[in-house]
């Protein structure tokens, strides 16, 4: 599948994934509500795993500003599951094992790490309002207070 690369403004890429309660999840389920999707390399590494417990102890704040937060990266059911369970994460988390949905939004793509080049999960969270309309991106997130950065952009919408 080729690698997209998303725009503000445009319609966000429907997608249908398994969560990690093997639920199938589309995006189109969530028609009328915003969305914070955020894409993250890997279940239970350091930043993933700070990254989660934001988004987890904000999750009341974004209901509030009719806002779900899904998280997608490509570790399986079974791995998200065990990753909730050690951390008491309260979002959902969707597995892409083959990074299609991962593709069609353009964080599949080239990065570096300790000077070593390889494809994979570029950490990006897309803001979504609730007619499908991409309204913000970050690219190549910084962790540290990520989460609150999404919120007060959801408040605006």
């Amino acid at each position: 599948m080729e690698n997209k690369k998303i725009k503000v403004g445009q319609k966000a890429v429907d997608f249908c994934l398994e969560d990690f309660k093997n639920r199938k999840i589309c995006l189109k389920d969530f028609k009328g509500k915003n969305i914070a999707l955020y894409f993250y390399p890997k279940d239970d590494t350091p930043g993933c795993t700070l990254e989660a417990i934001d988004f987890s102890k904000h999750k009341s704040n974004f209901q509030k500003n009719n806002t779900t937060i899904l998280g997608i990266s490509k570790d399986s059911c079974e791995s998200h599951q065990k990753f909730v369970d050690k951390h008491s994460l309260t979002i959902a988390l969707l597995s892409d094992p083959n990074s299609e949905v991962q593709k069609r939004y353009g964080v599949w793509r080239k990065k570096k790490f300790m000077g070593r080049e390889f494809i994979g999960t570029v950490r990006t969270t897309v803001l979504i309002d609730k007619k499908g309309i991409i309204k913000h991106i970050w690219d190549k997130v910084k962790v540290k207070d990520h989460a609150e950065d999404v919120l007060e952009q959801a408040k605006t919408l």
